[in-house]
């Protein structure tokens, strides 16, 4: 299944994720206490105050969560491993010395998932570069004119992000469709940005298409959007309050890109960083 219909419920700032070291560069930090255990419930994914994790997926997508490279990681960019790592979902209730920063999800907690994968699920991977298939990010008319629903933002995002560092109180409370300040919010059928650069609205993209995406759009400074669209497959249960239902009708993401920002996705190739799995094994049970 592809990460479009699972993405962290972090809201990360459009900064993204600090970018992955070595593990062998210092102590691998692990969790206090988890617990491992098969799933058949929804897929999902949460970091609470107090160093809290919970998260049901499948191997592969915890694998691409403990391996970056400056940014989230596709489960496409994960090559290898037997068929069950897609099959069967683990769920794993987790605490450890972490917490929020202003800038997303700490360095530390993704390498809690990388610690708890290798010792309980006996995970070892190795790196390579590899041509892979990729998308290109590009402005969808020759004019140059962007779509209805692709705007400039004029949110001053250094002082936003000045202010969350200095421990300034977050502003009050904004409405479920509302943009966030610079920060994007992404769900099963729709992206929210207010003040985004198009590399970071690659980066988004490539989790929900299962490739990576480059940004070719030439456009610079930032953007706020409402993007939505109909998912491959319908999420269970109704919206949360305040957000529209999902028009089963609607467009796909690749034509709701091309009609509400002005831009398109051109297939591509290019040199990638991959995990390969060289082995794993199913946890043994709590």
């Amino acid at each position: 299944m592809s990460t479009a219909l699972s993405l962290m419920v972090f809201t990360l700032p459009l900064a993204a994720r600090p970018a992955a070291q070595s593990a062998a560069a210092d102590p691998t930090p692990r969790f206090e206490v988890a617990s491992v255990k098969p799933s058949t419930g929804p897929a999902g994914e949460r970091g609470q105050p107090g160093g809290r994790y919970t998260a049901t997926r499948t191997v592969r997508f915890f694998i691409a969560d403990a391996f970056f490279f400056g940014t989230p990681l596709e489960t496409s960019r994960v090559i290898g491993g037997p068929d069950w790592i897609d099959s069967t979902r683990y769920e794993i209730n987790a605490k450890g010395e972490w917490q929020p920063t202003p800038d997303g999800p700490p360095r530390e907690l993704f390498l809690m998932i990388r610690s708890l994968l290798e010792e309980r699920f006996k995970l070892k991977t190795h790196h390579e570069t590899r041509e892979l298939p990729t998308y290109e990010l590009v402005v969808a008319r020759a004019d140059g004119k962007l779509g209805p629903g692709l705007h400039k933002s004029d949110v001053d995002c250094d002082a936003v992000f000045a202010a969350r560092r200095a421990g300034v109180p977050p502003p009050p409370p904004r409405g479920p469709m509302d943009p966030p300040p610079c920060r994007l919010m992404g769900g099963p059928t729709r992206i929210i940005a207010g003040g985004t650069t198009m590399a970071q609205l690659a980066t988004n993209l490539a989790l929900r298409v299962e490739r990576r995406v480059i940004d070719r759009t030439g456009l610079s400074g930032r953007f706020e959007f409402n993007l939505a669209f109909t998912p491959d497959r319908m999420p269970d249960g109704a919206p949360p309050p305040g957000v529209p239902a999902i028009d089963p009708d609607g467009p796909g993401i690749f034509t709701a890109i091309q009609e509400q920002l002005g831009l398109k996705l051109v297939p591509a190739k290019a040199q990638t960083d991959v995990v390969v799995v060289d082995s794993v094994e199913r946890p043994t049970p709590d």
